[in-house]
């Protein structure tokens, strides 16, 4: 048996493929027809949308509406365990703090990011930050708003540049220093 280029056909199969096309009704009204002995062209050749992770039964499910982030207390931990949990537990005081209250997040993110490098520079390395836990109602508008803005925003800032290169961990802070409405920032070594 010859072998034939890709994509063309012998005369038995040029005629049994005009007998198969002049017996077809088109689906989608009267187009051009392929030209035989050549394969028709792929319609469209856009990438299958991504496949969702699989969820198993007595798993969480993610929060769809966090930022990536924006859930430091379930960050492995990268710092020394017994560190962590006395600084988790509270007995660990924070060199520095930096209170957000009040601050639009325009306002917010310059004030944190001065704040962070000064306190990496100045050699510190647990320091508070101050977020609140945001308001209570909603401003009425027509785009609902997420409560506490800035506290879910906080976490994002540090965990992306230029601030994730100084941030060893953030997670929330005991009762004592602020509970919900605050982080503790353990920062990275001063080079």
């Amino acid at each position: 048996m010859a072998r034939r280029r890709p994509g063309t056909l012998s005369a038995e199969d040029r005629a049994l493929w005009r007998k198969v096309a002049d017996s077809a009704t088109p689906l989608h009204g009267t187009g051009p027809r392929p030209e035989l002995g050549r394969s028709p062209e792929p319609a469209d050749r856009t990438p299958p949308p991504p496949r969702l992770p699989e969820f198993r039964v007595g798993e969480r499910a993610p929060d769809a509406t966090a930022e990536p982030g924006a859930r430091p207390t379930h960050a492995p931990i990268r710092m020394d365990r017994k560190s962590f949990l006395r600084m988790k537990g509270g007995k660990l005081v924070p060199e520095a703090r930096i209170d957000l209250h009040g601050m639009t997040l325009a306002q917010a993110h310059p004030a944190l990011t001065g704040f962070v490098r000064r306190a990496h520079s100045d050699g510190k390395r647990l320091v508070l930050v101050i977020t609140g836990k945001g308001r209570d109602r909603d401003e009425g508008g027509p785009v609902p708003q997420r409560r506490g803005v800035l506290k879910h925003q906080v976490p994002a800032w540090l965990g992306a540049p230029p601030l994730a290169g100084l941030v060893l961990q953030v997670t929330e802070a005991h009762r004592k220093h602020g509970g919900a409405g605050a982080y503790y920032v353990y920062l990275r070594r001063h080079r």
